[in-house]
C-alpha cells in the first residue's frame, strides 16, 4: 500500500470522515488504519484507465486469460497468511474460517481457469435455411462490483475471477471496514502479473458510487448486499441501461423433517447458524422442525448452541469471534428484543455482554411466529429462529412463507425423497440436504424473489457480463 492511501491512525479521529475512510478491529473496537478517499476526479480517471486497460486485456487469447487466473490462485496462497490476519483483524473472522476462504477463493481460480475455456469457447450453429452461424462470447467492457464485508476475499473473487476470464475489465467498491483487505487483493492480483489496472479498489462515498454506476464507460453491475441496496443499485443502474447481478439477504429456512436424523440436523444446524459469526446471507436461520421430532431437536439445539465459547477470533479456542461493527450488534439485538415483545421467547443467548470488542452471544428465539423480526426478516447475526411445524408439508409451506428465497435445507434419511422435494417445492436458489455449505465452484449461487437474480459459479456467472453476439451467412 502506498504511503499516499495509508494514513497514520489517530485513536480520537471518529470512525469515518468526509474524505477518510477508517478500519476498526471488532475484537478490541480499537482503530487499526485510516484510508484516504478519492476525490471524484480520481475516481473518474480511475475508471478511465480500468477501461483503457479492458481495451487490450478483451484482445488476449482464452488460454492466455486463464494462465493469468492460475497465477491469482498462485499468488492468493503465496498471500495467504497475510490476508487471513488482516480480514480476522478488520472484521472479527476466525482464523480457520479465513484459511478456509481463501483456499475457497484459490479453488474459484484453478476452476476457472480450466473450465472457462469450455464455457467460453465459439458455437457454429447450422441456420435454418442453411448458411453458417457462429455465437461468440464477446466481453463487454469495465464491470463495476459493490462487495460487503463479511467475506472480503471470496466475495470480491467470485465475480473478478469470472468477469476476468470473460475479458472485462474490473472496479471494486469494498466495504469501508474491509478497506485494508480490498488493497490486498488489488496487491495480489497485480503480483500475479495482470496488466496494470485491469483490477482496480475505488475508494470512494456511496453519492461518488452513483456516479461511477453512470460512467459511460461502466457496462454492468454487481452488487452483494442488502435488499434496501439492491433497490437503490438496481434502480440507478437500470436508468443507466445497465446489466445488473444482485445478490441481496435471506432468511433461509432448514427443515427438520419427521424420519430427520436429529444428531445430525443438530450438528449441521449449529454450523449453518453460528458459521462466519453467523453473518453469511445464505446461513441457516429459521429452523422449521416438524411436531414429531421437535422436542428432540430443540432440547439438543439449544444445549449445543449453549456450549459455543466466543471470544478472540485468533484463538483456536473459541467457536465465534465478534460481529463486524458496532452498529450491527445493535440492530440484531434491536430486532431480538422486537420479536421477544412480539411473543417470542430467549431459549439461550439474547444478552449483549459487557466489555470490549461487538461480541454476541449463540442465541435461539423460541415460539417464533410472523409479525416477528425473527419471522419476517434477516437475522444477520449468530440468532436461530426456531419454529415448530405440524408435520412435512406444513414445513414446507412455512419454508416458502418468506419474501426471501437465497438458500434452505432440509434434513430427512430419504435423501432420494429430500432432493425431490428440493426440486419441486423450495422456492430458493440453493438447497442442501443433511449438510450446510456455502459456494461451490462448480454450482450456480444465486436466489430469487427478494434475494435477488442473476447466478454466479458453474460456469453461469461467467456469461452474466458478456455480449452473445451472433455472426451469420445467410444462404440465397
Amino acid at each position: 500500500m502506498s504511503t499516499d492511501i495509508l494514513e497514520k491512525p489517530n485513536a480520537t479521529q471518529k470512525a469515518s470522515s468526509s474524505n477518510t475512510i477508517q478500519t476498526i478491529n471488532p475484537a478490541t473496537g480499537k482503530l487499526l488504519n485510516s484510508y484516504k478517499m478519492m476525490t471524484d476526479q480520481e475516481a473518474s480517471d480511475a475508471v478511465k484507465a480500468t477501461h483503457e486497460a479492458f481495451l487490450t486485456w478483451k484482445t488476449f487469447s482464452l488460454e492466455k486469460r486463464a494462465d493469468y487466473i492460475k497465477k491469482i490462485g498462485e499468488s492468493l496462497i503465496k498471500h495467504k497468511d497475510s490476508l487471513v490476519k488482516l480480514m480476522t483483524e478488520e472484521m472479527g473472522k476466525l482464523t480457520s474460517q479465513g484459511e478456509q476462504e481463501v483456499d475457497l477463493s484459490a479453488g474459484i481460480c484453478e476452476y476457472t481457469a480450466k473450465n472457462g475455456l469450455e464455457e467460453l469457447k465459439d458455437k457454429e450453429r447450422t441456420l435454418p435455411q442453411g448458411g453458417k452461424g457462429l455465437i461468440t462470447y464477446s466481453p463487454l467492457g469495465v464491470i463495476y462490483g459493490i462487495q460487503p464485508w463479511n467475506f472480503p476475499t471470496y466475495q470480491v473473487m467470485r465475480y473478478t475471477i469470472a468477469n476476468l476470464m470473460a475479458g472485462n475489465g474490473i472496479l471494486l467498491k469494498h466495504a469501508e471496514n474491509v478497506t485494508g483487505s480490498a488493497l490486498l487483493i488489488e496487491k495480489i492480483i497485480k503480483d500475479a502479473g495482470l496488466p496494470e489496472n485491469i483490477f482496480t479498489v475505488l475508494r470512494i462515498s456511496h453519492d461518488q458510487s452513483d456516479d461511477i454506476i453512470e460512467n459511460d464507460l461502466v457496462r454492468g453491475v454487481t452488487l452483494t448486499g442488502s435488499g434496501v441496496a439492491g433497490k437503490v443499485v438496481g434502480e440507478k443502474a437500470g436508468k443507466a441501461l445497465k446489466k445488473t447481478v444482485l445478490e441481496l439477504g435471506s432468511n433461509d429456512a432448514y427443515l427438520v423433517l419427521d424420519d430427520a436424523d436429529i444428531d445430525v440436523a443438530v450438528e449441521w444446524s449449529i454450523k449453518g447458524r453460528t458459521y462466519n459469526n453467523g453473518e453469511t446471507c445464505v446461513a441457516a436461520k429459521r429452523f422449521v422442525v416438524t411436531e414429531k421430532v421437535y422436542d428432540e431437536f430443540k432440547e439438543k439445539f439449544v444445549a449445543g448452541m449453549k456450549e459455543l465459547k466466543y471470544g478472540d477470533p485468533k484463538d483456536d479456542a473459541v467457536d465465534m469471534g465478534p460481529m463486524a461493527r458496532k452498529d450491527l450488534r445493535k440492530k440484531l439485538h434491536d430486532q431480538v428484543e422486537e420479536s421477544v415483545a412480539n411473543g417470542a421467547e430467549i431459549l439461550c443467548g439474547g444478552k449483549v455482554p459487557e466489555g470490549d470488542g461487538y461480541f454476541y452471544p449463540a442465541t435461539i428465539l423460541g415460539n417464533v411466529k410472523p409479525g416477528q423480526s425473527a419471522y419476517d426478516d434477516e437475522l444477520f447475526g449468530p440468532v436461530a429462529s426456531l419454529i415448530k411445524a405440524k408435520d412435512n408439508q406444513d414445513a414446507m409451506r412455512i419454508a416458502n412463507d418468506s419474501r426471501f428465497g437465497l438458500g434452505g435445507g432440509i434434513f430427512s434419511k430419504d435423501e432420494d425423497a429430500a432432493f425431490e422435494l428440493a426440486k419441486n417445492h423450495f422456492d430458493t436458489g440453493m438447497v442442501f440436504i443433511n449438510s450446510f455449505g456455502l459456494a461451490q465452484p462448480n454450482m450456480p449461487f444465486g436466489g430469487v424473489k427478494a434475494s435477488g437474480y442473476g447466478r454466479e459459479h458453474g460456469g453461469f456467472g461467467i456469461k452474466e457480463f458478456v455480449n452473445e453476439k451472433a455472426i451469420m451467412r445467410l444462404n440465397k
